[in-house]
């Protein structure tokens, strides 16, 4: 059976790599647990670590972890439905918000628990996802700031979620600025400027973040320690901290080519012939997980002369040319993976999931 594996001590590694830079640096940092789907084997991992913030998209992944740790402070990653509200309010501490009427209705919900919820106001710096427009964050901030049971502990930012727009030094120093004018105007103190997200790192690590920054969130380098700039793993990190096994069901040398009348298959797609293929033939394997699972662009084969041919919703073919390694049924295929491939593994309750020193 597949499954996925955690390397814990890798994920240490990687975790006081991160931890001993943004020290140097006076940064605070959240770690970003939406990778691991809820799953409360892993949160126990993270949180054994050390780490003292949590953030994710999902309220049910904060509330597992509330229950682990509830001195751990929980951050909402994006903006709330009006009917998630109450659940968020009850297990977030903090949440990130660029809507005024989502904010007025957490702070009635805030008064109705009787708690002082915390928001980061986003603001958008040009990928157009999340965030409020620049010309608009005073006003936007003069109807907020004094809602009951409201603190605004930050103003943040998203680059490279939707559009790939890279952060910037001067896209950060303008986040900062924004800081500065709403603490000179209305008398207020702004602990944060969270603009650091895990494609913000190289900025830090080539001494070029502005100073006005002090705020990470970090997912994607502490789990597969890569350098969003380069696409390639950050010396001193690890890059395999996750890594997936599946198990050949089937293996038979077989024609290279399909026969017979071609239609488009379950996927849409219409294979296309290479007619210097004909009459050669290659072993095959099929492995014990698919398209339910995991999309194969995002594994690695730790294998290079392996070939991903296709994938059904619950196979996976590989072509092994004359199988020189001599793979057979019951063998394991080791894959490393992106970090798409990872959350999809996560989510399907198919996998299992396990750790290793």
């Amino acid at each position: 059976m597949a499954f996925l594996n955690l390397h814990k001590g890798k994920l240490k590694e990687n975790f006081d790599y991160l931890k001993d830079i943004f020290e140097e640096e006076n940064i605070s940092w959240g770690v970003v647990s939406k990778l691991f789907c809820g799953n409360r084997t892993y949160l126990n991992e993270l949180i054994s670590l050390g780490v003292r913030e949590i953030h994710d998209s999902r309220i049910s992944n904060l509330a597992k972890v509330k229950e682990i740790e509830p001195s751990v402070q929980t951050v909402y990653i994006k903006p709330a439905s009006k009917r998630n509200i109450p659940k968020m309010v009850k297990y977030a501490d903090v949440s990130l918000n660029s809507e005024l009427t989502t904010i007025k209705w957490i702070s009635e919900e805030a008064v109705n628990q009787n708690k002082k919820h915390k928001i980061i106001i986003m603001v958008e710096t040009g990928d157009l996802r999340e965030g409020v427009m620049g010309d608009h964050l005073i006003d936007f901030y003069a109807k907020i700031f004094d809602l009951p049971n409201i603190e605004i502990v930050g103003l943040g930012t998203n680059l490279n979620c939707l559009n790939g727009v890279m952060p910037s030094a001067d896209k950060l120093i303008q986040l900062s600025l924004y800081k500065q004018i709403i603490e000179l105007k209305f008398n207020k103190k702004i602990p944060w400027v969270s603009a650091g997200t895990s494609v913000t790192i190289p900025l830090l690590l080539h001494k070029q973040l502005p100073k006005g920054v002090n705020h990470f969130r970090v997912g994607e380098t502490l789990y597969f320690g890569v350098d969003l700039f380069e696409e390639k793993v950050i010396e001193g990190m690890n890059g395999d901290v996750f890594e997936l096994f599946a198990e050949i069901i089937e293996m038979q040398e077989k024609p290279m080519l399909p026969s017979g009348s071609l239609a488009a298959n379950p996927q849409g797609e219409v294979i296309e012939i290479d007619e210097s293929l004909y009459g050669k033939s290659s072993y095959r394997a099929i492995l014990d997980i698919g398209l339910l699972d995991v999309d194969p662009k995002y594994l690695i084969a730790e294998d290079g002369e392996l070939e991903i041919l296709g994938a059904s919703s619950d196979m996976i073919i590989l072509n092994l040319g004359l199988n020189p390694k001599n793979y057979k049924v019951g063998d394991t295929v080791k894959f490393g993976l992106k970090y798409m491939g990872a959350l999809s593994i996560m989510n399907s309750s198919y996998v299992d999931k396990k750790i290793s020193s």
